[in-house]
């Protein structure tokens, strides 16, 4: 990881081999009964742009714990999951919503806007989210009710925090 992504909490967790061998180990996401789990968290990084646009299974479970009234989370690049997802009456369901994911400054900066299915800010602008930011690599976490959603890489520590607000 490059300079300012290796963060403290980052290396202890590459420190700590019962949590490396839960990654390690982690379980399919289509034999998660989503009816037992109170949140999904959806952390980003660059491959979520293949893993996470246009996957029914993960579509699915956001659905049905948004319908749940349960704790829907995404950082960075996790909220590409998001535009895919409606509410039950069937709008988007970012639509209306306070959200933050990936700048578009931020992937420009990083010149991979072309190699994304799309610009994750115009993305949910189009579909009526009210899109929020802070300046570029900095962070900033957004929380709507049982949404919540970052930024960027430095806006993890403060979405898992909301996450464990909300559920505590």
């Amino acid at each position: 990881m490059g300079e300012g992504f290796f963060t403290e909490a980052a290396k202890k967790f590459m420190h700590d081999g019962e949590a490396v061998g839960e990654l390690c180990h982690s379980t399919k996401l289509d034999s998660i009964d989503f009816a037992s789990v109170d949140a999904i968290f959806c952390c980003g990084g660059h491959g979520t742009c293949v893993d996470f646009h246009d996957n029914a299974t993960l579509k699915s479970a956001i659905e049905s714990m948004y319908a749940g009234d349960k704790v829907v989370s995404a950082v960075c690049h996790g909220p590409m999951a998001l535009p895919q997802c409606n509410k039950p009456d069937g709008t988007p369901l970012i639509a209306g919503k306070v959200v933050a994911g990936f700048k578009d400054s931020e992937e420009v900066a990083v010149a991979l806007q072309d190699k994304v299915p799309f610009m994750l800010e115009s993305k949910m602008k189009e579909l009526g989210a009210k899109y929020e930011s802070a300046d570029d690599w900095n962070s900033k976490c957004c929380v709507d009710g049982k949404l919540v959603t970052g930024q960027n890489p430095q806006s993890s520590e403060a979405c898992a925090a909301a996450v464990i607000s909300i559920l505590s």
